[in-house]
């Protein structure tokens, strides 16, 4: 999919700054943190708990969006003798700064997860420690959970370690740069064992019939001061990265599991009448779904290039909703498996980011260890999921509306004129077909639409632009006419 990017006005920045500002207020942000809070982590920073394990051997490096400061996970890869991989995945340590009971620890459940929107970031921690004394950054020792895993020649987990060591990240690197080197074939053998082992991992993912969409990502950026709206596509190594995210995630429900204790990450198993809908709109789009064939596979086939397919893809996704976090001690979950995952599966390597992930971090250290949970953790447990559940829908509800904002900020001179786009959802309240969404590619939007008649999913159709109004954060479409 070609990328559109948009440049704004100078004055539509004033108005896009604002308009976050307004989102924030509107929705109660905590933009700064309190005076003890940032007293607490400075003083932390300045006092790391470094664990006695030196692994500094270990020459792990980090790979993130460009200009990320908040690193949460470094990486490294070996060959075992024998066959098959070991994994090295380094996950920042924010125990080793935040105090239980404490006023840093106090803030972040208050918050529960750090709010992307844009340029604007809500951080789930004072930056000193996000950014700085907590965060994974080149060239610097580090207190870290150490997980270890070792896979065999097919990338099935064989064995799994997590311990505290002190480790020091050699390099800062993003996702462009390093496949640019690897289609170049200059990359660093490194990255060629990331390769093998995330193509590893997604034939296994196949095989027990795990889902991931790949759905266009709607992007908003900030480049020098300018605001700036596009669909991107994955890079390669970012699946392949998240596949060992997703490896940790797996390996760190495993423990618990075993353990009985602990905190997973869940989604019901779509029913028989979602995959019936699912077919049906198949059907509608001329898209194959063979007699036999699972939804998993068939997902598998979509093009996100193609506009029917898009909208196959995005009515796919309602089969992976009612994703949320169950607690136990003891007694294990009565439904414990995320099934667009496939497996049973945790948050684990992203505890700068989001609360959950060091509960699991602390479980899984201490059932390697062969130590009993700390007692502030277990009385934590009961609570998180509520409280993560609420953090999730602040976090989606900030993105939107300020999405929403730019869209309308872009949009807002041309209302009346007519665009190209592909209906992608047909879901509106009328209930009656004649509301949903579009998508356009050029400017990079998805809104809803209007039709006197029946919309055509799937279909190239011409729009007109009846609103977009900054102030109330609105894009509406009317349908102008059949395919172009």
């Amino acid at each position: 999919m070609p990328s559109t990017r948009i440049r704004l006005l100078a004055g539509d920045d004033a108005t896009l700054v604002q308009g976050v500002a307004a989102i924030q207020d509107e929705m109660k942000l905590p933009l700064a943190f309190p005076p003890e809070v940032e007293a607490e982590a400075r003083q932390a920073a300045a006092q790391p708990r470094l664990p006695e394990l030196d692994r500094t051997d270990i020459p792990l490096v980090t790979i993130d969006p460009p200009g990320s400061m908040d690193l949460d996970q470094a990486l490294h890869f070996e060959r075992r003798d024998g066959g098959g991989y070991r994994v090295h995945y380094a996950i920042a340590d924010v125990a080793a700064f935040v105090a239980p009971g404490g006023a840093v620890d106090a803030e972040a459940h208050r918050r529960g997860e750090t709010l992307y929107g844009a340029d604007s970031r809500i951080p789930l921690h004072p930056p000193v420690l996000s950014e700085g004394a907590a965060s994974l950054l080149p060239d610097q020792l580090r207190p870290a959970l150490l997980w270890t895993i070792d896979l065999d020649a097919s990338g099935e987990i064989a064995a799994i370690d997590v311990r505290r060591a002190r480790v020091k990240s050699r390099a800062r690197l993003d996702y462009a740069g390093v496949q640019q080197q690897l289609d170049a074939g200059t990359a660093d053998p490194l990255w060629t064992l990331l390769r093998e082992v995330g193509e590893l991992r997604q034939r296994r993912e196949q095989a027990r019939g795990g889902v991931s969409l790949a759905l266009p990502e709607q992007e908003i950026s900030v480049v020098d001061g300018q605001w700036q709206l596009a669909y991107r596509a994955n890079h390669p190594d970012e699946d392949w990265n998240a596949q060992i995210s997703l490896l940790t995630g797996m390996a760190a429900a495993q423990l618990m599991v075993k353990g009985k204790v602990g905190i997973l990450r869940t989604l019901p198993a779509p029913q028989p009448q979602d995959i019936a809908r699912l077919k049906r709109t198949a059907q509608a789009l001329a898209i194959a779904w063979p007699d036999g064939q699972g939804y998993p596979d068939f997902i598998r086939t979509l093009d996100p290039s193609k506009d029917t397919h898009v909208a196959m893809l995005t009515a796919c996704t309602t089969v992976l909703r009612g994703a949320g976090y169950v607690a136990f001690d003891g007694d294990l979950p009565a439904q414990p498996v995320q099934s667009a995952v496939a497996a049973e599966y945790a948050h684990a390597t992203a505890p700068l980011r989001r609360l959950v992930d060091r509960y699991v971090g602390e479980v899984c250290v201490a059932l390697c260890a062969n130590q009993p949970v700390p007692d502030w953790v277990r009385a934590a447990l009961p609570a998180l999921p509520g409280l993560m559940a609420e953090a999730d829908h602040r976090a989606k509800h900030y993105e939107r509306q300020v999405t929403d904002l730019v869209e309308a900020v872009l949009l807002a001179p041309n209302v009346g004129e007519t665009f190209q786009g592909a209906i992608v959802e047909i879901n509106g309240a009328r209930g009656d077909g004649h509301e949903g969404v579009v998508m356009l590619r050029d400017p990079a939007i998805e809104a809803r639409v209007n039709s006197p008649t029946a919309l055509p999913l799937g279909q190239e159709v011409v729009v007109r632009l009846a609103v977009a109004d900054p102030a109330q954060r609105q894009v509406r479409f009317e349908l102008e006419s059949g395919a172009p």
